[in-house]
């Protein structure tokens, strides 16, 4: 897969912008705070429709505009697809794909496969389980859309029987009618469970080697699924504890209460090892989420890299290029050193000023 073109109007701090990309290696260059985030923001939303930074769409607009747009053009299997996004401040984005609007936003998902590697996903190990859910549901939704199905009835579920939950503080007859979404929050939580447990176990299988390498073969990583519930409980737990749910007026048990961790050696890294270990095995679940969309779509992603050469040091700089050789990357970074300069090919260059992006040519390969 391939990104061609990024057309934004009213997006951030960009009036308008029309850039190409072409495959390889792209850098966006320039100070702080002059827009290259909000060009790997808007691929990130035209794949996933979600901003990688949970900004809202009000938030995004440009300042003092009630509307913006996002088109986006990707070549996938030798075709050109367009993706548009309509932004509006008070109501929910329109989305279209070759023109033709689609009447969830789910039906985006597995279309342009993208990962963004930014200093914070550096955190999602020493993070809370909210960042490790996220990653899991995000991954998932855009390789599996069965699981996407779950997900999207386990959260509609969800949503109603906690507002049962605050009903029936008030309402205690209503108690009977708790069963009915109980039963349906089993049938899609026990899926959702099944589908993390198979992803982890398809991760372990890659991230291992992978860590080994960017530690001279001196760590082994292991994920490990941490579930609130197994599925064959789900449903006795649910009934036998209602009345903590209905105390607490929200559902305490469920995927949606799940983590994964990390562990090196058989230590838990997020609570025992250090800020190196912590950031090497983030680095190697970027790497081997690559890995698995390439094993399970049969095709490429699109890697985004946010202003991370800074936070790694030489030797994971090194293993990231080289695992990212044949892969189209966009990178964004301060100053077009001369790292990047020696060490990989770069296709084209760009800086960015205040909103306006200015190409400096084809480069050639300077490594």
């Amino acid at each position: 897969m391939q990104i061609r073109s990024l057309e934004l109007n009213n997006y951030r701090n960009y009036e308008y912008l029309n850039i190409p990309f072409e495959s390889g290696t792209t850098i966006l260059y320039g100070d702080n705070a002059q827009g290259k985030t909000n060009i790997l923001e808007a691929i990130y939303l035209s794949a996933t429709t979600k901003s990688h930074r949970g900004s809202k769409d009000k938030e995004i607009i440009r300042f003092m505009q009630e509307e913006g747009h996002v088109r986006t053009l990707i070549e996938k299997s030798d075709m050109i697809h367009c993706i548009d996004m309509h932004l509006r401040k008070n109501k929910t984005k329109g989305i279209a794909i070759d023109g033709l609007p689609i009447r969830k936003s789910g039906e985006l998902f597995g279309l342009a496969n993208v990962i963004f590697f930014s200093p914070e996903d550096l955190n999602i190990i020493k993070s809370g389980p909210a960042e490790r859910r996220r990653f899991l549901d995000l991954e998932l939704c855009q390789l599996d859309k069965l699981y996407l199905y779950n997900y999207t009835n386990y959260n509609r579920v969800l949503n109603q029987r906690n507002i049962l939950l605050k009903q029936i503080a008030f309402q205690p007859n209503l108690t009977d009618t708790l069963d009915v979404w109980n039963q349906q929050l089993v049938q899609f939580g026990s899926e959702m469970i099944n589908s993390r447990r198979q992803f982890i176990q398809h991760l372990n299988e890659i991230i291992a080697d992978i860590h080994s390498g960017l530690t001279g073969g001196s760590e082994r990583l292991c994920i490990k699924y941490e579930n609130n519930i197994d599925p064959e409980e789900f449903l006795k737990v649910l009934r036998e504890k209602q009345d903590l749910d209905i105390k607490y007026q929200s559902s305490q048990y469920g995927p949606h209460r799940d983590d994964m961790n990390f562990y090196i050696n058989e230590v838990e890294v997020r609570r025992f090892g250090s800020q190196g270990q912590q950031r090497t095995a983030a680095l190697s679940l970027k790497l081997a989420e690559i890995e698995i969309v390439k094993q399970l779509i049969h095709d490429t992603p699109v890697l985004l890299l946010d202003d991370v050469m800074s936070e790694l040091d030489e030797k994971r700089r090194d293993y990231l290029f080289h695992s990212i050789d044949k892969i189209q990357t966009i990178i964004t970074c301060t100053g077009y050193d001369r790292f990047i300069r020696e060490r990989i090919k770069i296709n084209k260059v760009y800086k960015v000023v205040k909103g306006h992006v200015y190409p400096e040519g084809k480069m050639k390969d300077l490594g």
